[in-house]
């Protein structure tokens, strides 16, 4: 019931002011977004693969009003491969980036995003690592697709996102389940209508059911993104039964999120991937991690009322 509520707040100036403003924030900021700097976020992932696990990261920003922060974005994905150059992770850790930080709203939205995100998927190529495309609000979705598939024309490792609140996806999954693709499963996390979206847990966890099955069956790579214990243990039943290896398919989770989970799976022999944000506009992702998952909520309620 929430949700929506939270994602509203998501986008009032205000309450950007008010939530920033608390002494609080920051250390709660912290244990989902663990730095602002690629010096900040090198020691986590130094820290992380040392453990097994694998990442994918996330330079949070989505306020983008110009063609000139646009390109700063792709710039701060740009060096962010610099520096994973000098780790020699490769696959390890990839990137996952939002075309709307790439210009995607802006006029001639699609083409400029698309020009943006390229020098980031070839750069990431060169270091033998890659690039999945996030899903964004319904509306942004087919610019997104093709702009994935004119991508996967010279770098057929590109990902991408589909979720299964949306009554496309399984449509889509479909489309996407074919040899070579590596597609990112995830439940949905911006405020949809009716039309377009279930609205209730019980419709969305059946969805993203049938489609995680389609995915399984499929000759793709899927990449599972959720924490739900039940939805795990699925998962690994349907990838019994597709007589997928444990190389096949991998789990996602969120940094700071379940994290001794990640380490079990990890230690099973899963490919275990941690969605490591970092950056200083971190408002609209922190507010979806709570709008995603009540005990988010009360972990920054109650870290307000014991700070306060």
């Amino acid at each position: 019931m929430l949700g929506p509520v939270i994602l509203a707040a998501s986008r009032s100036d205000r309450m950007r002011r008010l939530i920033s403003a608390a002494p609080v924030t920051k250390q709660v900021v912290d244990r989902f977004i663990p730095g602002e700097t690629v010096a900040d976020i090198v020691p986590i992932i130094k820290y992380l693969t040392a453990r097994g696990l694998e990442l994918t990261m996330d330079v949070v920003g989505e306020d983008i009003t110009t063609p000139e922060q646009a390109t700063a974005a792709r710039d701060a994905y740009l060096l962010l491969i610099d520096h994973l150059k000098d780790l020699q992770l490769g696959e390890r850790v990839e990137m996952s980036v939002k075309l709307s930080m790439f210009g995607q709203a802006l006029p001639g939205g699609h083409e400029l995003a698309l020009a943006n995100v390229r020098p980031v998927v070839e750069a990431a190529a060169a270091i033998g690592t890659t690039v999945t495309l996030d899903a964004e609000d319904h509306t942004t979705l087919d610019s997104m697709f093709a702009i994935h598939e004119e991508l996967r024309k010279d770098f057929p490792q590109t990902g991408c996102v589909i979720q299964a609140y949306l009554f496309r996806t399984e449509a889509d999954a479909r489309r996407l389940a074919a040899a070579g693709s590596r597609v990112r499963l995830v439940k949905g996390a911006y405020k949809e209508p009716a039309e377009v979206a279930y609205q209730q847990k019980h419709e969305i966890d059946k969805a993203y059911v049938r489609i995680l099955r389609i995915l399984m069956e499929g000759e793709g790579y899927p990449m599972i993104g959720s924490h739900d214990p039940r939805l795990i243990a699925i998962a690994q039943e349907l990838a019994h039964k597709a007589g997928r290896k444990l190389d096949e398919y991998e789990f996602q989770m969120l940094y700071g999120i379940r994290g001794d989970e990640h380490l079990r799976l990890a230690a099973e022999g899963h490919r275990m991937r941690v969605y490591t944000a970092y950056g200083t506009d971190w408002y609209g992702y922190f507010m979806r991690r709570l709008a995603e998952k009540p005990a988010n909520l009360r972990f920054f309620l109650r870290s307000m009322v014991s700070k306060g």
